[in-house]
């Protein structure tokens, strides 16, 4: 396993993360700004990267601005919009190839900061705010991804399960927002809005690639114009477990398939010294094809066509998701919290013990390979406040036990059931 740290320091309001290392043939440029999700805010931070790819002071065209990352032989740029925790973050990403493989007469990593640092923070406007029909085109642009997920049942069974588990709490919110929102929202009021965005978020900047964290740095300097304050930190929660009846919410639409998808409360995040207890515990649960439900639901019983777990470290709370038929919906409930009894009460073989550490163990040390997984994993570092490097987490996983998973077993409570039925079902 590579193991080159990254360098980190700050410069105004950005922190700094440099990876040197000769391995790739591309600089890997990720920029985080993240910002606590919020009802007021969550739709017009989510619109506005949208708005930001559309142009620049220097390439106020959305052709020029394509062409520009042409000129810089095909550079990708990109950005994706989510939540971590109780915050709603926007990435931006760029992948420029190595100056040493090209004959350029301009520094590429330099240019690449220019271009990044120009969109982020010299947009295109007129009359002092954003472009009006960018802004209304991507307004468009949003309301048909979110409209998207309705029509994706699975994805919408498993949003609106969070949503109905949380819906006293800020991570009940899609981090693209609300279509309610959009409406409102206008080239002057999303400029403002940016501005206050760009002013209060905490911003990451990470680099991996053939370069110094000092010419990052000074790069930073040069392209990168935001107000000299102090970088604003995340603040980590700790997860409370109310002690309360479990919901159940059965909702009626037009699908084939039932959607059967239920939320899990843990006390365990990924600051935890038991967070690789977590893993491991969520990695048999539903993890991985060996685990508990995909056998026993979706193989021996036949019930369910697909049935999984997933487990969010940053806020503590697990999800199972499942597509059984609507008449199998009590069985196929009976047998999941039966898996849930079975980690609780600790039963688990080493075979499914040493089945899920190797999974683990693979895709971790798979994310070697790649420069952005890398960046990925070290910004759960600023999102926690825990460093905990790759191999320490791989040995942490190696090294637990049985009796670690059981315990951790015990601070997964069932919270909420949810179940998406087609209307004519009873």
């Amino acid at each position: 396993m590579n193991k080159t740290k990254f360098e980190h320091g700050s410069t105004g309001r950005l922190r700094i993360h440099v990876l040197p290392t000769q391995r790739f043939k591309t600089f890997a440029i990720s920029l985080y700004v993240g910002s606590p999700l919020s009802e007021d805010t969550v739709t017009s931070t989510a619109l506005t990267p949208f708005v930001l790819r559309r142009g620049t002071e220097s390439y106020p065209e959305t052709t020029q601005f394509r062409e520009r990352l042409e000129q810089l032989y095909g550079a990708g740029f990109g950005f994706d919009v989510y939540k971590r925790g109780d915050y709603q973050i926007v990435q931006f990403r760029m992948d420029t190839i190595n100056d040493s493989f090209v004959q350029s007469e301009e520094s590429l990593l330099a240019s690449s900061f220019a271009f990044l640092g120009e969109v982020v923070t010299q947009p295109a406007l007129e009359d002092g705010h954003f472009r009006n029909a960018y802004v209304q085109a991507e307004k468009e642009n949003v309301r048909k991804k979110m409209e998207s997920i309705v029509n994706d049942k699975i994805r919408y069974a498993a949003e609106r399960c969070l949503e109905e588990m949380c819906r006293e709490e800020p991570y009940r919110l899609h981090p693209l927002g609300q279509i309610k929102d959009l409406e409102a929202i206008t080239s002057e009021s999303l400029y403002k809005s940016y501005k206050k965005w760009l002013a209060e978020s905490s911003i990451d900047l990470y680099v991996v690639g053939d370069t110094t964290f000092e010419e990052v740095q000074k790069l930073v300097e040069q392209h990168f114009h935001l107000d000299a304050s102090a970088p604003t930190s995340y603040e980590s929660h700790r997860p409370t477990r109310e002690v309360r009846d479990i919901a159940t919410i059965v909702e009626k639409m037009d699908v084939s398939q039932g959607k059967l998808n239920m939320g899990l409360r843990t006390t365990i995040t990924y600051g935890d010294d038991a967070y690789a207890s977590a893993l491991v515990y969520n990695g048999i649960l539903g993890g991985y094809p060996h685990s508990k439900l995909f056998l026993n639901v979706r193989e021996k019983e036949s019930l369910a066509y697909y049935a999984s777990s997933r487990y969010d470290g940053h806020k503590g709370i697990g999800t199972i998701q499942s597509g059984i038929e609507v008449q199998n919906y009590e069985k196929a409930v009976t047998i999941i919290r039966n898996q849930l009894e079975e980690m609780r009460t600790g039963q688990i073989s080493e075979l499914e013990m040493s089945q899920t550490k190797a999974m683990i163990r693979n895709l971790l040390l798979e994310m070697d390979d790649s420069a952005f997984e890398m960046i990925s994993f070290d910004f759960n570092r600023q999102l926690s406040g825990k460093d905990r490097p790759v191999e320490q987490l791989v040995q942490e996983v190696e090294n637990i036990t049985v009796d670690d998973v059981h315990a951790a077993a015990a601070t997964f409570e069932l919270d909420t059931i949810y179940f998406l039925q087609g209307q004519k079902e009873e």
